[in-house]
């Protein structure tokens, strides 16, 4: 009986022990993932359902306001100083002519073979001075003589004539005539006739599909601004910049596939000059020995180049239009033979430095479809044009 004492005494305190950790014991709260579930269901697209008083709505995004052109708060268009390009000296029996290489003044040296006195070609040049030098008789070279009751003149025609640039159809200066007279018993004189050149362009932009903004415009000398005149002059650089403006959309890069030049603003007309083409390749600087070319790339969105102004041969009016096929693919697939800008300066150079894409634009890189804003794979294109441009000729002085 005694030993039945302990035995109850220990299951009556166990007992009382559980019952009171049973009471201590705080009840479990939910767990975090059960109290997070249904804001993780909404923020995974999810959502309630909506009453009758609130329905959903969604309304499309307005396009981006057009951004108005900055102008420099002075522009003046540089009127080209006069060439002092020919000199004569007249002797008893001879005329000797001296024309520089670079007759029109616009830093580039002239074919000997389009210069010619009276349709003599210059009998040799002097490579110091850069000058082409001509010597004839009196009686020859196409003189013709005039008689006056106390002197007689011989009258010289140094005559220009430019051949189209390489294998186009194109040139950049008119074919012009400069008189020489020598006059005899009472003096001798020099004269020279005169030359002139032009140009003149506007630009415009459009919207495309997909929310892309094509846009092609002429930018001023410093690239800094949109240039506000359309004249220029022969041997001037027209600057362009193409761009393209996103909305909602993947970083993009833009390119110039194909850019012709027509007397109307019509692509498929002749005369023409195709000056940019096979996937990007400025063919201007390799066919006419120009200053064409690309500006390095600094932007992805944005591409500028320069093409030296031109008009076309036996085309009084001097008026050109530019129409370019403008291209824009993903930024992330980087320059390949199709999406690129090359321009030609002692072999192929690309405008973001992948000299390697330009490798084929002596053959056939390849060509995507031209026309309207289109959208394959992850290209985009549309045409722009510039126009009209009238060309401009620079005057040449009268030679004492």
């Amino acid at each position: 009986m005694a030993a039945a004492i302990p035995i109850v005494l220990c299951l009556f305190f166990g007992a009382y022990s559980a019952t009171q950790d049973f009471k201590r014991k705080p009840r479990l709260a939910p767990s975090r993932s059960a109290a997070h579930r249904p804001n993780q269901l909404l923020s995974a697209g999810l959502q309630e359902k909506p009453s009758q008083e609130e329905p959903l709505s969604w309304r499309y995004p307005e396009h981006p306001a057009e951004e108005a052109p900055r102008f420099p708060p002075e522009f003046e268009v540089k009127v080209p100083v006069v060439a002092d390009s020919v000199a004569a000296m007249c002797g008893e029996n001879y005329v000797w002519v001296e024309a520089k290489k670079d007759l029109l003044g616009v830093g580039k040296p002239v074919l000997s073979a389009d210069l010619t006195l009276g349709g003599c070609p210059a009998i040799g040049d002097d490579p110091h001075r850069q000058v082409l030098l001509f010597e004839s008789p009196l009686h020859g070279c196409g003189s013709r003589l005039q008689m006056y009751e106390d002197s007689f003149i011989y009258v010289f025609t140094l005559l220009y004539s430019p051949a189209p640039l390489g294998s186009t159809r194109i040139i950049r200066a008119k074919d012009f005539a400069i008189d020489i007279q020598c006059h005899y018993h009472r003096k001798q004189d020099v004269s020279s006739a005169v030359l002139t050149p032009t140009l003149s362009p506007f630009g415009h932009s459009g919207a495309s599909e997909d929310q892309l903004y094509f846009s092609i415009q002429l930018l001023t000398d410093d690239w800094q601004f949109s240039r506000p005149s359309t004249d220029f002059f022969l041997g001037d650089m027209m600057k362009f910049e193409v761009s393209v403006r996103q909305f909602h959309h993947v970083p993009l890069r833009v390119t110039v596939d194909h850019c012709v030049a027509t007397v109307i603003p019509h692509v498929d007309t002749v005369p023409r000059y195709v000056f940019l083409g096979n996937g990007g390749c400025l063919f201007d600087s390799q066919l006419t020995g120009s200053s064409s070319r690309f500006l390095t790339r600094v932007q992805n969105d944005k591409l500028q180049f320069q093409v030296e102004a031109f008009k076309f041969q036996q085309d009084n009016s001097g008026v050109i239009y530019i129409t370019c096929n403008v291209r824009a693919t993903v930024a992330a697939a980087g320059v390949d033979a199709t999406n690129k800008a090359c321009y030609f300066s002692n072999g192929w150079r690309e405008a973001s430095g992948n000299h390697e894409a330009c490798s084929c634009c002596d053959s056939d890189c390849g060509r995507g479809s031209q026309g309207h804003v289109t959208k394959t794979a992850a290209r985009w294109e549309g045409e722009r044009a510039v126009g009209p441009i009238t060309v401009k000729e620079k005057p040449l002085q009268r030679a004492n």
